[in-house]
C-alpha cells in the first residue's frame, strides 16, 4: 500500500540558509510473521532552497518518523546546483533513468510549471518558475525524481558552450 504525502517543513541549516523539506512519497511494506504483521516504511524526501539548490533522499526504517528523518539527512548530503537562464532552463533535454523518460523544455516568462506531480515538486523546490515537462515512461516516483535530477545535472550554460566551441 502506498500513499502520497505533501507535507512541508521549513528547516534552518547550520549556514543559515532556509531549506524547505517536502515528503514526496511514502511506501508501507508489511511482512507476516508468527505474531502478526510487521510494518516497515520507506520515504522519498526533497530538500531545496528555491534558488537553485536541491537534493533528494530515500530512506527505509521500521518507524515512519525515522524514515522521514533519515531521508531528510540523506537529501541534505546529496545537494546539487544546476544551470538556469532567468526563471527557466537554458535548453530542451530528454533523459532516461531506468524505466522513466523525461522531457524538459524551457518556457516563456509567466508560463508557470507545467509538469506532473513528482516532477513539479522537484522543479518548484529547485526554484524554476517557467518550464514544460512531460513524463514519457514509468510513473514510479523514485525513478521520476532521479530522472529529473539527471536532467538538471546535464543542463549546460549557453554562453559557456558557445565560448568552448569558439563561436562567441
Amino acid at each position: 500500500m502506498s500513499k502520497n504525502h505533501n507535507d512541508k517543513r521549513r528547516d534552518d541549516q547550520s549556514e543559515g540558509n532556509k531549506f524547505e523539506e517536502k515528503v514526496l512519497y511514502i511506501n508501507r511494506c508489511s511482512k507476516v510473521v508468527k505474531g502478526g504483521r510487521k510494518f516497515s516504511f520507506s520515504a522519498l524526501i526533497l530538500v531545496g532552497d528555491g534558488q537553485g539548490r536541491i537534493g533528494f533522499g530515500f530512506a527505509k526504517a521500521n518507524e515512519l518518523s525515522d524514515s522521514i528523518r533519515k531521508g531528510g539527512e540523506a537529501a541534505r548530503k546529496n545537494m546539487m546546483t544546476f544551470e538556469t537562464e532567468g526563471t527557466t532552463i537554458p535548453h530542451e533535454i530528454l533523459v532516461e533513468w531506468d524505466g522513466s523518460k523525461l522531457l524538459l523544455k524551457p518556457a516563456r516568462k509567466g508560463a508557470g510549471v507545467i509538469a506532473g506531480s513528482k516532477v513539479r515538486a522537484v522543479l518548484e523546490l529547485a526554484g524554476i518558475k517557467d518550464i514544460v515537462a512531460k513524463s514519457l515512461g514509468s510513473t514510479h516516483p523514485i525513478n521520476q525524481v532521479k530522472a529529473t535530477f539527471k536532467a538538471l545535472s546535464l543542463l549546460r550554460n549557453r554562453q559557456k558552450t558557445l565560448q568552448a566551441r569558439g563561436v562567441a
